[in-house]
């Protein structure tokens, strides 16, 4: 009996050691910086990359992804609830939107189906003060993905970036290798985990063509 009650009074403590080292943040807006690889062919697309900017904002249930680069900028506005999501995009003085509801939404992100990924017990780094464990997303399609994620921070959403959903924290930094070996980075420049306005969810009721 004395055992049982040692084992169970460890198994609280551990859970309580536990939570106390990883939040789920439900109001946060991250910045990411974004470089090249393998794209010196190109040093008009390599340029225009490397002055582009990533930004994700989650309140609750809601996310939004903002990508602002020197030619277009484009949001991405997801509701875990009900799983659907729009797309708004801004070419010149030209705006468009497209509607997904879950189903469409899934079926956009087919390709990461039967996706493999391996976590690694060794390698880790820091990234803003965050120690970030190493993870590798094998696609079926033959490119990879390479990410470090903070484990003490979970983003109370993460379907947005569908192929992220399972990782265990807060992705803060991730490269993509394509099939061609060309490699895009994004790296997380700035935390803020002050509340985000609602206002950042709402959707357009004009001013934009829809698309199907």
């Amino acid at each position: 009996m004395k055992r049982f009650l040692l084992s169970t009074i460890f198994s609280a403590f551990l859970l309580v050691q536990l939570s106390a080292q990883t939040r789920v943040v439900a109001d946060c807006t991250i910045t990411y910086a974004i470089s090249t690889d393998g794209l010196t062919a190109d040093k008009e697309i390599t340029e225009s990359l490397k002055a582009s900017t990533k930004t994700v904002y989650i309140k609750g249930n809601d996310s939004r992804t903002d990508l602002v680069s020197p030619s277009f900028t484009q949001s991405l506005l997801y509701n875990k609830t009900t799983g659907n999501a729009v797309i708004l995009r801004e070419i010149g003085n030209n705006k468009f939107m497209t509607k997904l509801d879950n189903t469409k939404w899934v079926s956009e992100n087919k390709k990461y189906d039967d996706m493999q990924v391996s976590f690694s017990a060794t390698e880790t780094k820091t990234i803003l003060g965050y120690e970030c464990k190493k993870a590798m997303i094998q696609m079926k399609d033959g490119s990879a993905l390479q990410l470090y994620y903070a484990t003490a921070i979970v983003p109370s959403v993460k379907e947005f970036e569908y192929q992220f959903k399972d990782i265990p924290g807060f992705v803060l930094e991730f490269e993509s290798q394509e099939a061609n070996n060309k490699k895009i980075k994004y790296t997380a420049t700035k935390i803020n985990l002050s509340p985000v306005p609602a206002s950042k969810f709402d959707i357009p009721t004009s001013g934009y063509r829809l698309l199907n």
